[in-house]
């Protein structure tokens, strides 16, 4: 198994390559997903992978997606690399644990997510406006406090290297139609909640997410990552106390790193220290195995 941070197969057409993830078109109706080693914050990517980043987001994601096949179809067809077309065989180090083969889906020009607890830049709004995205809240919460009732704030996905919009759910609606659009935010909804129940019951939570979706013969499927570290604020519930900034399994930890550097949040960004990267890599390790009882073999 090889640390990844950029694929070349020449067999296949290379749709995109974005923070993360390599997509390559396998057929009219097959992608094959690539999850890298690459590392981004604040909309950067890393100059050093976080070795074995990959895996680990491949294997959480998979781990949500056979969980919640009951709520929602999504749109993966093979994670075995055995079971992938012959000519990916000899790509195997680099793809296995890593790598998936899905259905194509159109993809739905919103990003769905959903919140919680109020932390993030919905605390840093609820703070000057009372609201987040647009609800409004009750007074007197505190940073990171939990919202009985989730809520569900889309916005717009932005291109490679800038930031996404946050927008209405009217918006939403324009934008994908009002019956797409119920529909995304109701499972939305629903696998957020039934998600943070059971992680919860691991000694995890999970803050806000973000899920996307897409169409395939005109119906709603899952796709893309679910409930990891990288689309996820995760928290120890050990600890958990409400008021102020939590401890985190996510990227959090380095997003703090990067803040107290002197950096303006432009590319480069700031070589990481390799004491940095080995506490990232376990913190998404640690957040695999809490989840799921599991230890993957890295």
């Amino acid at each position: 198994m090889q640390i990844v941070t950029k694929t070349d197969i020449a067999e296949y057409k290379l749709l995109s390559r974005g923070k993360v993830r390599d997509i390559y078109e396998v057929d009219a109706e097959t992608l094959l997903i690539v999850t890298t080693d690459r590392m981004s914050a604040f909309d950067v990517i890393m100059g050093e992978p976080i070795p074995y980043k990959g895996v680990i987001l491949n294997s959480i994601t998979l781990f949500w997606m056979e969980r919640f096949a009951d709520l929602v179809p999504n749109h993966l067809i093979a994670s075995d690399v055995k079971d992938f077309p012959q000519a990916l065989h000899k790509y195997a180090d680099m793809l296995e644990g890593r790598a998936v083969l899905v259905r194509k889906a159109a993809p739905l020009p919103v990003e769905c997510i959903v919140r919680g607890h109020i932390t993030g830049s919905g605390w840093k709004d609820y703070q000057k406006t009372g609201m987040v995205c647009g609800h409004s809240l009750p007074a007197g919460l505190v940073e990171s406090a939990k919202l009985e009732t989730p809520l569900f704030t889309p916005s717009t996905k932005a291109e490679l290297g800038e930031h996404d919009e946050n927008i209405s759910v009217q918006r939403a609606r324009e934008l994908v139609g009002d019956d797409v659009a119920a529909q995304i935010e109701r499972l939305s909804i629903e696998i957020f909640s039934k998600g943070r129940e059971y992680a919860e019951s691991r000694g995890i939570i999970i803050a806000d997410t973000k899920f996307e979706f897409g169409i395939i013969d005109g119906a709603v499927i899952l796709i893309d990552e679910v409930l990891t570290p990288d689309s996820s604020r995760f928290w120890p519930v050990q600890g958990y106390q409400p008021g102020k900034s939590q401890p985190s399994f996510d990227k959090q930890y380095l997003r703090d790193w990067l803040s107290a550097q002197d950096w303006d949040k432009t590319p480069p960004a700031p070589a990481l220290p390799q004491d940095v990267i080995t506490e990232t890599r376990n913190k998404y390790a640690e957040a695999y195995s809490i989840l799921t009882g599991k230890t993957l073999n890295l």
